[in-house]
């Protein structure tokens, strides 16, 4: 995926005290596991958290040595359910089980995802229902803490726990398959060998099930998809602050009485965001008599990213509430001493909500297109067609096709596929997300919006070049402005734009960090 291509955030400059985020199964934040996987924060495990995994691997061994037929530790999964595990087996069965499930295909996650997923699976263990030996627990944070990163092929898991994929982390937690150690891909067991660590050489009954069966592919990725969708929205309200200047468009819509007496949360936040950028600029104090009302792509603009907010919102409780509780089947149940079945593993509630905040952003997609259209069409600015600097230059005429061309993949990856599913293993799993999916395509809309702000923000610069009225920017459109210059020059004569849109793309992807910009981080 594209969302974390970025790079390192500025908490790379925390002393080194400080970069350690201690996981207990009941507190990680979105943020937190961002930095785990994507800034290489070091992990250590609360005692408490600790101390419940112990618990409940005493208690599932004690029920099952009392007889009790346990899912995955002496019966059978799957269709084979009915199939009895006997104790000389569990060995053989639980490595076969990881053998057997090692099924995905590439592409191969990158190093932040794979911490991302191992971060996510980790935190669930913490909960203390899943039976499995502590041992392996502690692998998964040494792993982290050494850099010993899987080799995990992405595609495979219809989103009914994401059992295909994370059995490769069972690969190598038993010193087999090949990882990613010093940004090489070398054989798992000499990765462990080069950091004093020694695999597991044997599985006990329920940890391979433990391992394999949870949806860590899922709401580990999701979470960075999550953090890099805050970046992106905020980004959209600075970009669309620069193109009302560019337009000397109307700032009434964005007055913040109009959001006391509708308070939709994102809405406001959005009109906030694009309030402080336009502080003492010229806008503020410009008569638009001439012009009551903008087009509904300027005029709505904080309406559509508000909306997009507010359903990254509850994607992202919901997601929280994944990234904080057990999805195992069965389920330890340490203060009942029960073992219980369970579906916990069902994922529908957060995968649509993802799937609904696609939705909404393939409508800040559509807007900003509309906004690039708006201005170069000289009927809305005054200015030259296309933002042309003098008659015979085409200037941004082609680049139409670009941008709009991005927003129809942009509106065919934010269709939903939850409901696309088979029933399989028997007939007897008959329901599925399609969850890893779902996030893929989410990150992937994120990507190509990237480029359409940029573009955006490309046609922004140009207006307020040709109008001649940098002096009448805001302080941070002014930023912004600059910016955008730095990368990609004022258009002249006609040139070849691929290199712009690169350049202008790798910009707003690595964050603008406008003084209008406000981090509303609270649900991450």
């Amino acid at each position: 995926m594209n969302d974390i291509a970025e790079g390192k955030q500025q908490e790379n400059s925390t002393p080194e005290t400080d970069r350690v985020i201690v996981l207990d199964g009941q507190q990680l934040t979105i943020r937190e596991l961002e930095r785990i996987a994507v800034d290489d924060y070091r992990v250590e495990l609360a005692e408490p958290a600790l101390k419940r995994v112990e618990e409940a691997h005493l208690l599932i061994h004690e029920l099952a040595a009392g007889g009790m037929p346990i899912y995955g530790l002496n019966r059978g999964v799957g269709l084979n359910k009915d199939c009895e595990i006997t104790p000389e087996m569990y060995e053989t069965f639980n490595r076969n089980l990881i053998y057997s499930h090692s099924a995905a295909v590439g592409p191969f996650a990158s190093v932040a995802q794979v911490r991302a997923i191992m971060t996510a699976r980790l935190n669930s263990l913490l909960v203390g229902c899943t039976g499995m030996q502590p041992a392996i627990v502690l692998m998964y944070r040494d792993m982290l803490n050494a850099g010993i990163h899987p080799l995990v092929p992405l595609r495979g898991s219809v989103g009914a726990a994401d059992i295909s994929v994370l059995s490769h982390i069972g690969q190598a937690i038993l010193g087999e398959g090949d990882v990613i150690y010093k940004d090489a891909t070398v054989a798992a067991v000499d990765a462990f060998q080069a950091e004093g660590l020694v695999p597991m050489s044997r599985l006990g009954p329920k940890d391979a099930l433990a391992i394999v069966s949870s949806n860590a592919l899922s709401s580990g990725t999701a979470a960075l998809v999550a953090a890099s969708a805050l970046r992106l929205l905020d980004t959209a309200d600075a970009i669309f602050a620069l193109s009302l200047e560019a337009l000397q468009g109307c700032t009434s819509p964005f007055e913040e009485g109009l959001f006391r007496v509708r308070p939709f949360e994102g809405a406001a936040i959005s009109a906030a965001n694009v309030r402080r950028q336009l502080r003492g600029g010229a806008l503020e104090a410009m008569d638009r008599a001439d012009r009551i009302q903008d087009p509904l792509s300027f005029r709505s603009a904080c309406h559509v990213h508000g909306a997009a907010r507010d359903a990254l919102a509850f994607a992202t409780k919901q997601l929280l509430i994944q990234l904080n509780g057990s999805d195992d089947n069965p389920c330890v149940l340490i203060d009942e001493r029960r073992v219980v079945p369970s579906s916990n593993f069902d994922v529908t509630s957060w995968t649509i909500a993802f799937e609904s905040f696609a939705i909404a952003l393939s409508h800040v997609s559509k807007i900003s297109c509309y906004r690039s259209l708006k201005l170069g069409t000289p009927s809305f600015t005054g200015l030259g067609r296309f933002l042309a600097p003098s008659p015979g230059t085409i200037a941004f005429g082609t680049l139409q096709k670009t941008y709009t061309s991005l927003d129809a993949e942009i509106r065919l990856l934010s269709n939903p596929v939850s409901a696309d599913y088979f029933a399989i293993a028997g007939d007897i799993e008959d329901h599925a997300n399609n969850t890893p999916l779902v996030i893929r395509k989410t990150s992937e809309i994120i990507d190509h919006l990237y480029y359409i702000l940029g573009i955006e923000a490309m046609h922004a610069a140009q207006a307020i070049d040709l109008r001649g009225s940098q002096a009448d920017l805001s302080s941070a459109s002014s930023a912004l402005y600059e910016k955008i210059r730095s990368v990609v020059p004022a258009l002249t004569v006609d040139r070849p734009l691929t290199p712009d849109i690169s350049a202008v793309y790798t910009l707003v992807r690595q964050g603008l960090n406008t003084e209008g910009e406000e981090h509303n981080e609270s649900y991450l």
